[in-house]
């Protein structure tokens, strides 16, 4: 019993030390955008005066209304056809498991070990080749495939540890394929579905090194594309530099709080079925 009490509060104390740790760089975030444009703070002591149009100032001088667009039409772009092929493959390789199978999970399992930065230059030549360089498809199309290792393996996972009985079942009441597939795997995979979705989410909107690299437009570009645009027109701002960054963050944060629930239920649900 004591025992367990003292594991207990030490694992209380290290959750409490792990907040800690994770909350104190927003805060020195937040508390240098509130000081006075132009100036270098140091440490986290608040001025004597707030400078909450520093947010105002960031947000117009960066043009973050064009930004948040462009961000949430790549986001549209990539995310939706990501998890439909994602889906499918997934499916394919985890339950329906076709000749070569094992070829492609190994290829896509090869395809988790390459090195993102590995492939940005044979990508922009790509890209340049294909006509589509500084515009939202040089990010897009590149996403999508750079995900889609992860995103099938993902979904592969959630299928091979689909119960065989549901499926034998389906089949005895002469559902096929498709059905199958759309009536039964589909909804249940609903809360791999949605994880998987609001990782694809949080990895598109803060994606930097495509934007910079193969979009020249800063207003074409994800929202962590432009703080590259953004910390050279303000390179010695600290503060505007600071409130860019909260702007920028605060999009993924608020849907990582809505979605976080589901998000930690496909997590648990993945560690029970395994």
């Amino acid at each position: 019993m004591i025992i367990a009490r003292r594991e207990k509060w030490i694992g209380n104390g290290l959750l409490v030390l792990l907040m800690i740790v994770t909350i104190i760089p927003f805060i020195t975030l937040l508390v240098t955008a509130l000081h006075p444009a132009g100036s270098y703070p140091s440490g986290l002591e608040l001025p004597e005066t707030l400078h909450w149009e520093n947010f105002a100032t960031a947000f117009q001088s960066a043009k973050m209304g064009q930004l948040l667009w462009s961000s949430a039409l790549i986001v549209l772009g990539v995310v939706p056809i990501s998890l439909f092929i994602s889906t499918l493959a997934g499916f394919a390789l985890g339950h329906l498991r076709p000749p070569g199978s094992r070829a492609i999970f190994v290829a896509f399992l090869l395809g988790l070990t390459l090195p993102f930065q590995g492939v940005i230059v044979p990508l922009y030549f790509q890209m340049r080749d294909f006509g589509l360089l500084n515009i939202r498809w040089a990010i897009i199309l590149p996403l999508i495939g750079l995900y889609m290792p992860f995103a099938v393996m993902w979904m592969r996972a959630h299928f091979v540890n689909m119960p065989q009985d549901l499926s034998e079942a389906a089949r005895m009441d002469g559902a096929n394929t498709w059905k199958l597939f759309t009536k039964i795997h589909l909804p249940l995979s609903m809360p791999a579905l949605s994880s998987l979705a609001i990782l694809l989410f949080l990895w598109t909107w803060n994606q930097f090194l495509l934007a910079v690299v193969l979009v020249d437009d800063a207003t074409k570009r994800t929202m962590a594309g432009a703080l590259g645009a953004f910390q050279g027109q303000y390179g010695t701002d600290i503060p505007l530099l600071c409130a860019g960054s909260l702007l920028i963050l605060t999009p993924t944060l608020i849907v990582f709080l809505i979605f976080q629930r589901k998000f930690v239920s496909a997590l648990l649900q993945g560690a029970v079925k395994g």
